[in-house]
């Protein structure tokens, strides 16, 4: 694995764990596809650390469980506007 993706990768985990970030929000941030963030902490960070990679994985099925709701919040917002 070349030195930026390994760095990359970290950044990315160290990211996640301290801001709870959904992996939308963390591919803006870092500027790549969310495919690659989505490669990155699932196949490339337990090879690196196995411990961050636990705990990100937490994090995100978190995200995930929670993202009907905050969909269903999107939708009532936008139409309470109108």
């Amino acid at each position: 694995m070349q030195e930026y993706i390994r760095k990359r990768v970290l950044d990315i985990g160290n990211y996640i764990m301290e801001s709870s970030a959904t992996v939308r929000q963390t591919a803006d941030i870092f500027g790549v596809s969310k495919s690659t963030v989505h490669k990155d902490v699932t196949e490339r960070l337990p090879l690196i650390n196995e411990k961050l990679a636990m705990e990100v994985k937490q994090i995100l099925e978190s995200n995930k469980a929670e993202r009907h709701i905050r969909g269903g919040e999107a939708t009532r917002k936008k139409y309470q506007e109108n």
